[in-house]
């Protein structure tokens, strides 16, 4: 069986993460969106409720399941018994970060892909940050993210 791990903090998911998780869990038997869990940073959403976001979005696709974690990426990814890491890029800023994760993680666990995936077109300017500003100011997301997503940013900013 043949897993891998698409890691974040998806505070909250997007479309775009959609795009990401659709298109990997076509590549491999099993897929895991692994929810980080960082004390130091304060997210709008809690890790619970990122989950429970994700699961609802990511319902009607089978092969994906959800779940967190603490510590190092490679450690856990090591642990799950995972094949690959999944990675978005949206832009070559993102690549110069992702690689150099790739190459510390590659050190560690040469045994554990990396897998980048480019977003596609539509999504290459989205991130979790444009779309909470946006709603911060009673902007409208549904185009950016999924309805239950959508609905929980409207509650947490009171529109």
């Amino acid at each position: 069986m043949r897993l891998a791990i698409y890691p974040g903090s998806f505070d909250p998911i997007t479309n775009g993460h959609l795009d990401i998780i659709g298109r990997a869990s076509r590549i491999f038997d099993r897929l895991t969106v692994a929810v980080a869990h960082n004390s130091a940073k304060r997210g709008l959403f809690t890790v619970n409720e990122r989950v429970e976001l994700i699961r609802e979005s990511v319902r009607a696709i089978g092969n994906v399941e959800v779940s967190t974690f603490e510590g190092l990426l490679i450690d856990y990814a090591s642990d799950s018994g995972a094949l690959a890491i999944v990675r978005g890029l949206r832009a070559v800023t993102d690549f110069d970060y992702e690689y150099a994760m790739h190459q510390m993680n590659s050190e560690m666990s040469p045994e554990i892909e990396t897998m980048f995936l480019v977003a596609s077109k539509e999504f290459s300017y989205l991130s979790s940050t444009i779309v909470k500003e946006f709603a911060r100011y009673g902007r409208p997301v549904d185009n950016f993210t999924p309805p239950a997503v959508s609905e929980a940013l409207l509650k947490k900013f009171g529109h």
